[in-house]
């Protein structure tokens, strides 16, 4: 075992003492004090094993009275002057991390899960002085990085550059026999995968960050048990603890979700071949982004939606327009449908819908569902320190701490909003509170991506929101028909929308279809962090030729006068 210094709180595992010291300020020993007459033996008898001078680390052999509860008392005087009272940690000799915050007096952060939440938070409590140990059962990056925002958008990507070369002859390129090579997109995504993944690991060194790779479990608020993947346990203790355990997919309990064939995003960025029909269970931003990917490759696909419409989170005159372009390329909508059962039929799937205009059934060789995520919170032991839940999420304030002192919560686990980018504010939030800053979350300026063909992104109230909070509201509306490098990239299907409060002139909303849409949608964030107005916006010199002016445009288009429509009669 080690010993490190530490703050003397009486806890378990804390060994109280005096420093020692001669005339001439020369530490010469320690003397530790407990509780009854047999633990004051047993110290003593350690204290022959030291071989150090005080400061340095202090070996003592395994099994010493680190189980034991020690109190502070007034150190003894004896022969020599004591300069103070202090404390000793007892650490195991291989938790590095813990030992270097004792000796430093740094805080200890335990960060568990090393997605966009957790590892962004353990590099941001770094950055403050912190001394972190980020626990992690998989990959580091979590699921967007491994089996989800990443590895989509990989394939996305090569949609979009298919679909351009298929068409390419409307810009003059001609290309024949474009095909897609599975086998070889497959590759390029782990390729991509793993550099990112690596490149988190580089993070995590270059910020001095102990990454454990195991499951972990609360003993106490702040202890936890940590089942390494390597075999055996680990103690780690903290300060203070994060939680960042991300989410799964939810899979109904409907007959035949449990065939083979069945799948949910994680299994369909693994398929071994692109299949030749596919049904889209859910509506959502996963699901039409599969829509788009597998359409775009000419995969037959099938929509079902329990609601009346898809992506119902976002403004309805964005998702029309997507809705439209998507089944120009020949993707089916059953919208306020549900699926009751699925069966084997052949080599593929039967899928039984009911719909408004009554009983179906639709045939596809596979069947991807993708009706939301739930938070992974089981097997913490969270009901061990009482935490409050609102079912399987963590409760968290606007500091993202937990009712319990100390630990915090970040991500999906915790989240009202389930997005990556999110998650990583979170953590920053957190960690900033920890260290002694007070910072609080604010989700007004959260924007929404989705990587379809068209992007969609927004961020703000929709216009159905605003009126439905009282305000009176002004829009303004920008085709991408009239925007030049939209016409270039003959990327024409696209619109800029923006809802905004008639009293003030303030932003409210702002809505995006269209090429980069999702790089785009900065601005109307920034634009309501920074509370403008549309005045604000016009009088801000957009590039040309660019996408970008139509976020111009379509602030003049509030009051009026868009200098790129023509005017109306």
């Amino acid at each position: 075992m080690k010993i490190a210094v530490a703050a003397p709180t009486g806890e378990v595992g804390r060994m109280n003492f005096g420093v020692l010291q001669d005339r001439n300020k020369k530490p010469k020993g320690i003397n530790f004090y407990s509780l009854t007459d047999g633990e004051k033996h047993k110290v003593k008898e350690l204290t022959k094993k030291v071989t150090e001078e005080v400061g340095k680390n202090l070996y003592f052999p395994t099994g010493s009275a680190v189980s034991h509860k020690f109190v502070p008392v007034a150190a003894e005087t004896g022969n020599v002057a004591v300069e103070k009272s202090s404390g000793f940690h007892m650490v195991p000799e291989k938790d590095n991390a813990i030992q270097t915050a004792a000796l430093s007096g740094r805080k200890r952060v335990a960060v568990i899960g090393g997605g966009p939440g957790g590892y962004v938070a353990a590099i941001r409590a770094a950055q403050l002085g912190a001394e972190v140990t980020l626990i992690e059962k998989n990959a580091l990056g979590g699921v967007c990085l491994n089996v989800g925002c990443i590895p989509t958008k990989v394939l996305l990507h090569t949609a979009e550059a298919y679909t351009l070369a298929k068409e390419g002859a409307a810009i003059g390129l001609k290309a024949e026999n474009v095909s897609v090579d599975w086998d070889e997109l497959m590759a390029r995504k782990r390729a991509v995968v793993d550099t990112l993944v690596a490149g988190v690991g580089t993070l995590m060194n270059s910020n001095g960050i102990t990454v454990v790779s195991g499951t972990a479990s609360f003993l106490s608020p702040r202890e936890l048990s940590v089942a390494l993947s390597e075999g055996g346990t680990r103690i780690v203790r903290a300060d203070s603890v994060i939680i960042s355990t991300g989410s799964e997919p939810v899979v109904p309990p409907i007959p035949g979700f449990e065939l083979d064939g069945v799948i949910t995003s994680t299994e369909a960025l693994s398929l071994e071949k692109l299949p030749e029909s596919v049904v889209l269970v859910g509506g959502g931003v996963i699901g039409m982004e599969f829509a788009s990917l597998f359409s775009s490759f000419g995969v037959k696909v099938t929509v079902v939606e329990m609601l009346p419409g898809i992506l119902p989170m976002l403004d309805g005159e964005i998702v029309g327009i997507l809705r439209g372009v998507l089944e120009r390329k020949g993707v089916v909508f059953h919208t306020s449908s549900k699926v009751t059962g699925v069966e084997k039929k052949g080599t593929g799937l039967s899928v039984s819908v009911e719909t408004p205009r009554g009983a179906t059934k639709l045939e596809a060789e596979k069947v991807l569902v993708s009706v939301g995520r739930r938070p992974v919170t089981r097997g913490l032991g969270l009901e061990k320190i009482g935490l409050s839940m609102d079912r399987s999420r963590i409760k968290t304030d606007k500091k993202m701490e937990t009712s319990v002192k100390g630990v915090y919560a970040v991500g999906d686990c915790a989240s009202p909003i389930m997005l990556a980018h999110v998650a990583s504010r979170e953590g920053e939030v957190a960690a900033e509170n920890i260290m002694g800053h007070k910072t609080e979350m604010d989700y007004k300026t959260v924007p929404n991506a989705v990587y379809t063909a068209p992007e969609i992104a927004s961020v703000g109230l929709t216009e159905k929101e605003a009126s439905e909070k009282g305000f009176r509201v002004k829009i303004g509306r920008f085709p991408l028909m009239a925007n030049g490098k939209s016409l270039i990239m003959n990327e024409t299907d696209g619109l800029v929308k923006y809802v905004v409060d008639e009293k003030y002139d303030e932003i409210l909303g702002v809505h995006i279809i269209g090429p980069r849409a999702t790089d785009l949608i900065v601005e109307g964030a920034l634009a309501l962090r920074l509370e403008a107005t549309v005045d604000e916006l016009v009088t801000t010199v957009h590039a040309h030729p660019t996408v970008g002016e139509a976020l111009l445009e379509g602030a003049l288009a509030v009051r009026g006068r868009s200098i790129s429509m023509p005017k109306k009669a």
